[in-house]
């Protein structure tokens, strides 16, 4: 298992936190999502690394974005 911390920028409310936790747990090997509204912090336990490109295209497509 591996752990890593991105910060997504944009989400105002509980709807956008649903909105990521659903397009990142959708990336096959995700075990777990964590988003942490009030800080930006998407935690994101997976079972093997995951490409930036991968979680970028996720909250993308949620309507936000990933900071680099």
């Amino acid at each position: 298992m591996t752990t890593a911390v991105y910060t997504v920028t944009g989400m105002t409310c509980g709807h956008c936190v649903k909105s990521v936790t659903e397009e990142v747990s959708a990336i096959d090997g995700v075990q777990n999502v964590d988003v942490v509204l009030e800080t930006g912090k998407v935690t994101v336990t997976s079972v093997a690394p995951l490409t930036a490109g991968a979680i970028e295209a996720a909250v993308d497509e949620a309507g936000y974005t990933l900071v680099h």
